[in-house]
């Protein structure tokens, strides 16, 4: 249990949880991975007959992991000390850990919500929504990515290299144990409301943009590759709408400054899926994201000499555009021109000039990043 401040129901998830290993004839422990309580938690952790672990980390996450590294057994069941979950009635957790899973996640929305236990604000709109975007990021099946209760195995959870130390090592364990392909069960888990008169440590705000930056950071596809598909469609749709001449709606008529906003649109969208690409190599290099097959195969079939071939040919099309534009100036003495049709030549000619360099040093900066450095032994 991580603890800051719990003495006023820290004494009682003690107990539930003691009868629950006597009642099942369960040989266990009880950690609780102390964060720098300040009103005697740790001395009613003792005497209740708890292991007290002193975690200097502080923030959710810290704490559990001091915990879950401290602990002695194969597996582990972490939960609130603030009594919001009966630690007596364990047994479905138990069973799926003995028969075979890595994982096991607690579903207080199958389980049941009691009245008070959860604000409204995060039973309607931030725990739904953000299990939602979980599950349509990481294909993920579980349905409650936050709640508090679960049990795991101690070594599949410390393999999967956690780093956070907030609110957010809940959506980080789950993720990480979707991409490395653990086994994952689910089970009804019922939510009490909390036993303290404090406010709890959990901020809506701040703690719930956590958990979504996470979810983002962790899933460069959504973050960067699917919006650049989407602004090149856009872009190059409007793009191929407008180039042979303004087109009039209704009392609009869209010419080449529309034109202008749709190439912008290709530029941003071509260096977003540049980005995503640039995450996925670093990611995946440094260990914090697992390698896909489609991705991958992008990377390294085109690699950096046909990266730069793509950026010759783009630039030379940009140049030959641009000159297209120089000659229809030319053949107006270099005086004024017209620019609903000049702008036609050098509005493209920009742009492929612009995709060219973008694409030239994208090529090399990949190429950086996949680049093997020796690992030099300490002297």
């Amino acid at each position: 249990m991580p603890c800051l401040n719990e003495a006023e129901t820290l004494g009682t998830c003690i107990t539930k949880a003691k009868l629950f290993l006597s009642k099942n004839s369960i040989e266990g422990e009880i950690v609780i991975a102390d964060n720098g309580s300040a009103d005697g938690s740790q001395e009613i952790a003792a005497k209740a007959g708890a292991r007290v672990v002193y975690v200097p980390q502080k923030g959710y996450g810290g704490a559990l992991m001091g915990g879950i590294e401290a602990s002695l057994n194969q597996f582990i069941i972490m939960g609130d000390a603030d009594d919001s979950y009966d630690f007596t009635n364990l047994g479905a957790f138990v069973d799926a850990l003995q028969a075979g899973a890595d994982l096991v996640m607690g579903n207080r929305f199958k389980g049941g919500i009691l009245p008070g236990a959860m604000p409204f604000l995060h039973r309607h709109l931030g725990n739904p929504v953000l299990s939602w975007l979980a599950r349509l990021f990481f294909k993920s099946a579980v349905g409650d990515f936050h709640c508090g209760l679960r049990g795991f195995r101690k070594q599949a959870i410390l393999a999967l290299d956690l780093q956070t130390t907030g609110m957010e090592f809940a959506s980080e364990m789950v993720v990480k144990a979707t991409m490395r392909h653990l086994r994952i069960v689910e089970v009804p888990t019922v939510l009490h409301p909390d036993g303290r008169s404090r406010p709890p440590h959990l901020r809506t705000w701040s703690d719930g943009w956590r958990h979504l930056k996470f979810l983002l950071l962790y899933s460069p596809r959504w973050l960067f590759l699917y919006p650049g598909i989407f602004l090149i469609i856009l872009g190059t749709l409007t793009s191929a709408i407008l180039l042979p001449g303004p087109v009039t709606i209704g009392d609009f008529i869209l010419d080449i400054n529309t034109l202008m906003y749709a190439a912008l649109l290709i530029i941003m969208g071509v260096q977003s899926i540049l980005f995503s690409f640039f995450t996925y190599v670093f990611g995946v290099n440094a260990g914090l994201l697992p390698k896909d097959g489609p991705t991958d195969k992008v990377v390294h079939q085109i690699g950096l000499e046909k990266g730069l071939l793509i950026s010759l040919g783009m630039i030379l099309l940009g140049l030959a555009s641009s000159v297209g534009a120089l000659i229809y100036w030319g053949e107006n003495q270099f005086g004024p021109i017209d620019p609903t049709f000049s702008m036609r030549l050098v509005i493209p000619g920009a742009v492929l000039f612009t995709l060219g360099l973008q694409i030239f040093f994208a090529s090399f900066f990949i190429g950086i990043l996949n680049t093997k450095l020796k690992t030099i032994p300490p002297q």
